[in-house]
């Protein structure tokens, strides 16, 4: 079992930035992919950014060159730092990780960026 509690999100400018944590606990040590996936009301959950445990990353077009997504293997944490954030980017934030064949969920932090 993997726990993942997510913070940071909030309420923000258009143009400004947010940091996004996510900590993971429980059977860490099987986990060999997180990720930051996000919904707006309305749309499909999609992915935002992703992190292998050998620390390939990708992204979604749609945050490529605004968003980076980092671990701190130390403390077992996940983060997306979110710069020159849009209105589009309002959304729920969630944060994944796959254990073996388990996909795991945090419970969501909410974005909000006003124009």
């Amino acid at each position: 079992q993997v726990q993942l509690v997510e913070s940071g999100g909030g309420l923000v400018q258009a143009g400004g930035s947010l940091r996004l944590s996510c900590a993971a606990s429980g059977s860490i040590a099987s986990i060999n992919f997180m990720a930051w996936y996000r919904q707006a009301p309305g749309k499909q959950r999609e992915l935002v950014a992703a992190v292998t445990r050998g620390g390939t990353r990708n992204y979604s077009d749609s945050v490529k060159g605004r968003f980076t997504i980092s671990r701190d293997n130390a403390k077992n944490t996940v983060y997306l730092q979110m710069n020159s954030l849009k209105p589009e980017d309002t959304a729920v934030y969630y944060c994944s990780a796959r254990a073996l064949s388990t996909t795991y969920w945090g419970q969501g932090t909410q974005v909000t960026v006003s124009s």
